[in-house]
């Protein structure tokens, strides 16, 4: 196996030792015949779309020679993308644009290549082809993760986060319809994919940093749109699930506490907002996040009393979940502390679920 820290350029058998070794009619167009890189290397990479760039492009040493084979792959997705890809296809295609990132080294750089690259997801014709796209993206995510050094961690952290914000921005662009939705948390929690509890392929780190994030970004995203009718519970239903059955105690709590706790508390705060506060504050504290875009355009039944209803639904769904027969003992029983005590600071949740916990 190659040490990812070890080395910065490829040679071409290297490249090859890590692709798939089945061949198909897509290895003449990616990684087929990968010759010796440098910089000084042909940049003769196809402009009209017509066709993928051949992976020697995208994994080039050579700045120039990534950015033109990244802007014709965006110019092929955008023209023929609404043809689905092979699963092997799929994949060369992504250890392409891993090692294109991987080049990538000063951060101005880095950040316009993640966007270019999330941006993808939206110009893909279909819904459908789109999220293969990002199907494509995690499972390479979760085989390539533990390879990164230290030293460029960040920068792929930040190119999770450009993806997370760009599905929510396609789910968005079909309206949230539920199908779509599905198959996106299919991404997120089944085999391979990020938030999935019973794959030990995928490093926990993964995990966490996406707790750390996704209500963030669905906030940011929210923020450009005036709809309510935005399916939160069920966009955070891959978590409350990997919750109820990680086997990884570190994992439960960074749910927990980036995750869960602080909604439920910007929760509880959006329906005391008109309650007096104190004039003088000795401390000075972080102010915890509000969550104002999530509360205000989740979907709901009565907007007047949104945070509420939103509260309501969440702790039904923390607890439905936690009840379920393949949801592991101890992490029921720490679902249904956190339910409990949320449930007592509200005071008007049903009585017919849940009292006898």
């Amino acid at each position: 196996m190659i040490s990812y820290a070890k080395c910065n350029v490829f040679s071409s058998v290297e490249m090859k030792n890590l692709l798939p070794t089945e061949s198909s009619k897509f290895d003449q167009l990616i990684f087929s015949s990968v010759p010796a890189m440098s910089t000084s290397q042909s940049t003769s990479v196809p402009k009209d779309g017509s066709h993928l760039p051949m992976g020697k492009y995208l994994a080039s040493s050579d700045k120039k020679t990534r950015d033109k084979a990244v802007k014709s792959l965006a110019a092929f997705l955008s023209n023929t993308g609404e043809k689905p890809l092979s699963k092997l296809d799929m994949a060369k295609l992504w250890k392409g644009l891993f090692f294109c990132f991987w080049h990538s080294d000063k951060p101005l750089v880095q950040q316009e290549l993640a966007t270019e690259l999330a941006n993808m997801l939206l110009l893909i014709p279909t819904p459908e082809a789109a999220l293969d796209f990002l199907r494509g993206f995690w499972e390479m995510m979760v085989r390539e993760w533990t390879g990164i050094d230290h030293l460029r961690l960040d920068k792929f952290y930040m190119l999770v986060r450009r993806f997370v914000n760009g599905s929510f921005r396609l789910l968005m662009s079909t309206d949230w319809e539920a199908k779509y939705v599905d198959e996106y948390n299919v991404i997120m929690d089944g085999s391979g994919g990020p938030l999935s509890y019973g794959d030990r392929r995928v490093p926990p780190s993964i995990s966490y940093h996406l707790a750390d994030i996704y209500l963030e970004e669905l906030d940011k995203v929210l923020a450009d749109t005036s709809s309510r009718d935005t399916p939160v519970i069920k966009l955070l239903s891959p978590f409350t699930i990997l919750a109820s059955r990680t086997s990884n105690n570190a994992t439960y709590t960074r749910l927990q506490n980036a995750l869960f706790e602080p909604l439920l508390s910007a929760l509880s705060s959006s329906k005391s907002d008109d309650e007096p506060r104190p004039k003088r504050q000795r401390l000075i504290v972080p102010t915890p996040p509000t969550y104002s875009n999530i509360i205000s355009k989740a979907e709901v039944t009565n907007e007047s009393s949104a945070p509420a209803e939103m509260k309501k639904a969440l702790l039904r769904h923390i607890f439905e979940v936690a009840s379920k027969e393949d949801s592991r003992e101890a992490n029921r029983k720490k679902l249904y502390s956190m339910w409990k005590n949320h449930k007592d600071d509200s005071g008007n949740l049903d009585s017919d679920w849940g009292d006898s916990q």
